[in-house]
């Protein structure tokens, strides 16, 4: 194995968090209408019994399961649905009520663009999460949010890194604003969150409130 001095490790490494914490700088930048628009639409969504569902595939599939788990902790029903499984059946998780998350960096992953335009027949709002609004998801959904990520934290600019992360913090701006706006609490978080060592820590918060 190739020795390598301690110091370019750690080169190496600040690189990488540089290139992540300044994509993150020009998303919190750049966040605009359309955010608030997706805000109202996903509280709309929730009022009339509905649910959010987030899409996508590779990468992008990981982090929107991530996107998911996070809303549902703070009380927003929302499921994860693989773009390749809904085209075998899993399309059936989805109802009429339900506004649709698409995310693709590119905004021209097939797989995605095949199962929204299915979607779509259903008449579901459908919410792109995207580095542009120049590309097919974007032009196929009603509302875009742009990541802005143009280069990647790695030495080729090709690995899903500070394009994952921006669109990871951009679904946790969505959940914990919604999360507010509805009032979620400790008390509320406590009862979607009873086991381990965060459940613990709540239950003794809450009891001494």
């Amino acid at each position: 194995m190739k020795m390598v001095e301690k110091s370019k490790i750690l080169e190496y490494a600040k690189e990488v968090l540089e290139r992540e914490a300044q994509a993150l700088k020009v998303l919190e930048n750049s966040l605009e209408g359309s955010f608030t628009e997706v805000v109202k639409v996903i509280l709309d969504t929730l009022d009339n019994g509905g649910r959010v569902i987030v899409m996508g595939v590779g990468k992008s599939g990981i982090v929107g399961r991530k996107i998911a788990a996070t809303m549902s902790s703070v009380g927003i029903p929302c499921y994860f649905v693989h773009a390749d499984e809904a085209l075998h059946g899993d399309l059936g998780m989805v109802t009429r009520k339900d506004v649709v998350f698409a995310i693709s960096h590119s905004g021209k992953t097939e797989e995605l663009l095949a199962a929204i335009r299915h979607v779509k027949q259903f008449g579901n709002h459908i919410i792109a999460i995207t580095k542009s609004d120049d590309n097919p998801l974007a032009e196929m959904a009603d509302i875009t949010l742009c990541t802005y990520v143009e280069n990647e934290a790695d030495h080729m600019n090709v690995a899903p890194t500070a394009s994952s992360t921006t669109t990871l913090a951009l679904g946790d701006a969505l959940a914990i604003t919604i999360a507010r706006i509805r009032g979620f609490d400790k008390s509320d978080f406590l009862k979607l969150h009873p086991g381990g060592a965060l459940g613990n820590t709540l239950k003794e918060v809450v009891n001494n409130m």
